[in-house]
């Protein structure tokens, strides 16, 4: 099970990574709030990208908006308010899945930008 955790551990940071190669500015990651956590809180010009990173392995064929649920949604959207508000943010938000899928040695990113809306 071990395995599995290193390998979250991993897929976040190679996210961060990526999102830093594409002009994102890391402002926070893992960001707690209640029971909510957010992986990643990226800035780029005036986006505030709330992004959930998804590791996965090439045998995995669930659909990846299937995996965050409205209840996820709800943690995170709550959170997300609590962080803007706190830092007296003036930006527009959306919300991003990055998944790292991993197939032996190679990892591929995708990065699938406003994954959801919150309501």
């Amino acid at each position: 099970m071990g395995d599995h955790n290193e390998f979250g551990k991993k897929g976040e940071q190679l996210a961060t990574d990526y999102l830093v190669k594409n002009g994102y500015r890391i402002a926070h990651r893992n960001y707690r709030y209640r029971k909510a956590e957010i992986d990643i809180i990226a800035k780029k010009d005036d986006i505030l990208a709330i992004v959930e990173v998804k590791s996965r392995s090439s045998d995995s064929i669930l659909a990846i908006a299937d995996t965050v649920t409205e209840k996820k949604i709800k943690l995170l959207v709550m959170a997300t308010d609590h962080y803007v508000v706190s830092k007296d943010l003036d930006v527009e938000v959306r919300f991003d899945i990055i998944t790292v899928h991993r197939n032996g040695d190679d990892y591929t990113i995708e990065h699938l930008e406003n994954a959801f809306y919150h309501f």
